[in-house]
C-alpha cells in the first residue's frame, strides 16, 4: 500500500509542475469524449463492455503499482504494456458495429450535410406522407414554424418530439387516432405537438367547397409566417397555405420544390409562376 501511496505522492508532484490551464483544458476535453463515448453506448451492450475493461485495466494497474520495487517485476509491467496494445485491438473488433454506427452518425452530423441537405429529409418525409395520405384520402394540416413561434398553438396540443418521419405522420392522421382531427406543428426539425387546434380564417375567405382544414391552414398563414400543409379528406387534394394565401392542387414534385424553396434559410421566395392558386 506504501507504495501505491509513494506512486501517487509522485503523480501529484508531476501534476504541480504543470500549466493548470493546459491541464484543466486536458481533463475537460477527456471528459468530454468520455461522456460522448458513454451517451453513445448506453443502453447498448457495448456499454457493459467497456466499463468491464475499464474496471479490468485500473484494477491490474493498481496492482502492478502496488508491487515492491527493486524486486524484478520488469517483465510484468512489460507484459502488462503489450496487454494494452492487445486490448485495445480486441476493443476496436468487439466494436465493430459500434464504431461503423458512430462514423455514419458523424458522417451525417449537420456540419457536414449542410442546410440544405437538413431541410431535405424533412421535406421528403412530408412529401412522402402527403403523397400516402392523398392517396388513402386521409385529412391532415400540418404546420412549419418559421421565424415566428407556435409555442401558444402547441401548448394546447399534446407533446410528441420526435424526428420527422412519414410513418409517424401517417400514423397520426389515421382514422381513429385520438389525434387525427388537429394539426401538427414541426419546429426546428421535428414533430412539437400533435392535436393542435388552429385559429380558423374567416368562411368568406375559402372556397365553400372547401372544408375546415383548410380554412385553419389559412387561419395559421394569416396570423404568421408558417408554412402549412393540407391535405383534403373528401378530394386527396394537397394543399399549401404560407404567406397569407392558399395554393390548392399541387402535385408532389411540386411540393417539394416549394417547400425546399420556402424552408431552406437563405433561399429566394419561390417564383410566383409556380404557385397554383385556387
Amino acid at each position: 500500500m506504501s507504495e501505491l501511496i509513494k506512486a501517487i505522492l509522485f503523480y501529484l508532484q508531476r501534476v504541480r509542475s504543470y500549466n493548470i490551464l493546459v491541464v484543466a483544458v486536458e481533463l475537460l476535453l477527456i471528459g468530454a469524449v468520455v461522456w460522448w463515448v458513454m451517451r453513445f453506448l448506453r443502453g447498448t451492450r457495448g456499454a457493459r463492455l467497456i466499463k468491464g475493461v475499464a474496471l479490468l485495466l485500473a484494477m491490474v494497474y493498481i496492482v502492478i503499482l502496488m508491487l515492491p520495487a527493486g524486486l524484478g517485476w520488469q517483465r510484468i509491467q512489460f507484459l502488462y504494456g503489450n496487454f494494452l496494445l492487445f486490448a485495445f485491438g480486441a476493443v476496436l473488433v468487439a466494436f465493430q458495429p459500434e464504431l461503423r454506427r458512430a462514423f455514419i452518425q458523424i458522417g451525417q452530423a449537420r456540419f457536414f450535410r449542410g442546410v440544405r441537405g437538413r431541410m431535405e429529409a424533412i421535406v421528403d418525409a412530408l412529401v412522402d406522407s402527403a403523397e400516402y395520405l392523398s392517396r388513402n384520402r386521409i385529412g391532415a394540416v400540418i404546420a412549419i414554424e418559421r421565424s415566428v413561434g407556435l409555442a401558444t398553438i402547441t401548448q394546447a396540443g399534446t407533446p410528441i418530439d420526435a424526428h420527422v418521419t412519414s410513418s409517424l405522420l401517417n400514423t397520426i392522421f389515421h382514422p381513429g387516432s385520438p389525434l387525427h382531427d388537429m394539426g401538427v406543428v414541426i419546429r426546428d426539425g421535428r414533430i412539437a405537438a400533435a392535436g393542435c387546434q388552429f385559429p380558423l380564417a374567416e368562411s368568406e375567405e375559402v372556397d365553400a367547397s372547401l372544408g375546415s382544414r383548410h380554412r385553419a391552414a389559412l387561419g395559421m398563414a394569416k396570423e404568421g409566417d408558417a408554412v402549412v400543409l393540407v391535405v383534403s379528406e373528401e378530394t386527396g387534394r394537397i394543399s399549401l397555405a404560407y404567406e397569407g394565401q392558399l395554393y390548392i392542387g399541387l402535385d408532389p414534385t411540386n411540393l417539394r420544390e416549394v417547400l425546399l424553396t420556402l424552408l431552406a434559410p437563405g433561399s429566394i421566395l419561390y417564383n410566383r409562376r409556380h404557385r397554383i392558386s385556387s
